[in-house]
């Protein structure tokens, strides 16, 4: 048995259920809807009477009156209604307390929370957004959000992390520097994704270098990229040297990973 989601000419989208018996299909229509949110809850519907017949002897037969009121409650909610706050809860607060709401950008704050909670492609951050949070996005809007973030807003988020980190260590002295490689899964390269020595052992894909600068116990300082063939103590000195106007007399140590 399997869900279909099948356009008619009307426009809207009919939810059907195949199933194959005696070597014949089986057709059963559950509803249709022009209505996106309704498909998604026909659909919804569908998987459970597949899940759970109707003829299905319940584990449970004797509701409680209090049971029996939860019950119909929960069967006339869809998925869409049902929304995640939890890590708006923590992650929020941390946002918040750090200073980054100063951004007055709602999808800043929607895709650092998730990065957080459910740190996966920008295709499936739409998809968690949508299912847990029941945001409608575009990958595409994301997209172009992060060149804004990073034509308008990347010095401001810098300050932010440092200010904090000041404010917490109260005096920075020591920095500990930290270079890796992003490969990416073509063989083109362009201005930023050259082929150079790849830390995944993606020699064959070009790449990008990314450079962070943190304190004491890990509080971030500030973050760069740089095309994929730059080596790697050209970007610590770019990357010190621009933290120099920030904070003087700073001692700085390229971090060594014990293998």
């Amino acid at each position: 048995m399997f869900i279909r989601r099948n356009r008619n000419r009307s426009g809207s989208v009919s939810v059907q259920i195949i199933s194959k018996k005696n070597r014949r299909y089986r057709v059963e229509t559950v509803g249709n809807s022009k209505n996106p949110e309704e498909v998604e809850r026909l659909a919804v519907e569908a998987k459970n009477r597949i899940n759970y017949p109707l003829n299905q002897t319940s584990l449970f037969p004797n509701l409680s009156k209090t049971d029996a009121v939860i019950k119909n409650f929960l069967k006339n909610m869809a998925n869409l209604q049902v929304h995640t706050i939890g890590p708006e809860i923590i992650f929020g607060a941390l946002f918040d307390r750090i200073g980054f709401n100063v951004i007055k950008e709602k999808l800043f704050r929607h895709i650092v929370i998730a990065r957080l909670a459910y740190p996966v492609s920008k295709l499936k951050t739409v998809d968690y957004l949508y299912r847990y949070r029941g945001i409608r996005l575009k990958v595409d809007k994301i997209y172009r959000f992060l060149d804004k973030l990073c034509d308008s807003y990347k010095e401001t988020v810098e300050r932010i992390a440092y200010d904090y980190t000041k404010q917490t260590l109260k005096n920075i002295s020591i920095v500990f520097y930290d270079m890796t490689t992003l490969y990416f899964e073509t063989d083109d390269e362009d201005d930023l994704r050259n082929i150079g020595f790849s830390k995944d052992g993606k020699f064959q894909n070009p790449q990008i270098m990314l450079g962070l600068l943190v304190g004491q116990h890990g509080y971030p300082i500030g973050y760069d990229i740089f095309e994929g063939n730059t080596f790697g103590k050209i970007s610590q000195i770019k990357n010190i040297n621009s933290l120099s106007g920030q904070e003087s007399k700073m001692k700085a140590i390229k971090r060594k990973k014990q293998y």
